[in-house]
């Protein structure tokens, strides 16, 4: 008999009906305290040689219904190695058909990274002989926020991660980028640690990740929609932080994301804040550039419109820091779905993919220190 579960850590699935493998019927929860909807990650046992066809029957009402478009899901059988399915959406549901080689085996909607393997990567780095590692304070469910700092340089470089907890390529990139900042070596490492400490918070949204939500807190909050208006009481994962950086200052922000519906690499910029000129757009063109010159995986022609003059939501980190601090701000968005540049059939935008990524960007980073200011 085959059996449907998702009661782990960052599960979510609601089991319909499961009595005809070829007609299996499921449900994506929604966040709780908020309507969001889209991540999914559940187990199937009792599975092996047998054909599936499952259908989450709400994907019509989820969140970002473009993210279903040209979308392919994941699966694994060792929570390690995780591949591409076909997926199809009408309109209504989202078919995913496979016949599981093994008798267990995980689907998601990314590759998930939950909050066991976060702290088991924590712990794993934090003794890096150039990192420091502090507990900011508590989210609302009592889980620890680790805040790491490295080098000792004038500039202050702030990178984020994971505000939206379905967005899991956040935590990806972050394992890649922390792996290449503490490796013996690194050249690129060690210029940005002599020229600035940076100042890093991996996961923002640990209770969202925990709980399988995919864009608010335990109080149901948008973390990325709090920055001008956060409180410890909704959302302390923002406070903490934001109060952190008005104690050191702020001269490089990025913030770790990812986009549903548009399947490419891109960079947001805070074109719209009130103070925006050509300073702000000339320091973010510079970056840019120099990331298309040293990463196959990103383009600049997908992306979002520019914000209308004056008119960003200031709410918004990436905005948030930009007017407050006057500095090279921005938000990385990466696919759910394969990236149409150098795609990849077989694993599509992937966890492999994403930590590469990741110490690209800290190589532009290292060019990029001296003209922060």
């Amino acid at each position: 008999m085959i059996k449907i579960s998702s009661d782990f850590d960052s599960g979510n699935i609601a089991v319909v009906d499961a009595n005809d493998p070829n007609d299996i019927k499921l449900e994506i929860k929604s966040d709780g305290k908020a309507d969001f909807y889209q991540w999914f990650y559940y187990q199937v046992d009792g599975a092996s040689g047998r054909p599936l066809t499952m259908r989450l029957m709400n994907a019509h009402g989820a969140s970002y219904v473009d993210g279903w478009k040209d979308y392919r899901a994941v699966a694994s059988y060792d929570g390690e190695e995780w591949f591409r399915i076909d997926a199809a959406f009408d309109g209504k549901e989202l078919m995913i058909k496979h016949q599981p080689e093994q008798d267990r085996i995980f689907y998601a909607y990314f590759a998930p990274y939950t909050t066991e393997r976060y702290r088991s990567y924590i712990a794993s780095i934090q003794s890096s002989p150039v990192l420091s590692h502090e507990i900011l304070g508590q989210t609302l469910d009592g889980q620890d926020i680790s805040y790491l700092r490295a080098g000792n340089g004038p500039r202050q470089m702030w990178v984020i991660a994971r505000q939206h907890p379905g967005e899991t390529m956040g935590s990806w990139w972050i394992e890649g980028f922390m792996d290449k900042l503490t490796a013996d070596g690194d050249e690129d490492a060690a210029t940005l640690m002599e020229k600035a400490t940076l100042h890093i918070v991996p996961c923002m949204n640990l209770d969202g990740a925990k709980r399988g939500h995919l864009r608010t807190n335990a109080a149901g909050i948008d973390l990325n929609r709090a920055w001008q208006n956060t409180t410890m009481e909704k959302s302390p994962e923002v406070y903490l932080v934001r109060e952190r950086m008005r104690e050191i200052g702020v001269d490089f922000f990025l913030d770790v994301h990812g986009d549903e519906a548009i399947p490419n690499n891109f960079l947001d910029s805070a074109n719209g804040i009130p103070s925006w000129d050509d300073v702000h757009a000339q320091r973010f063109e510079r970056f840019s550039n120099l990331l298309l010159e040293t990463s196959a995986d990103f383009q600049t022609k997908d992306g979002y419109p520019p914000s209308a003059p004056g008119k960003a939501n200031l709410d918004i980190a990436n905005s948030y820091v930009a007017e407050t601090w006057g500095c090279l701000s921005m938000t990385l968005e990466m696919p759910f779905k394969d990236a149409n540049v150098n795609p990849d059939r077989k694993y599509g935008w992937s966890p492999a993919r994403c930590r590469n990524f990741a110490q690209e960007h800290l190589t532009v980073m290292a060019k990029i220190v001296d003209g922060l200011r």
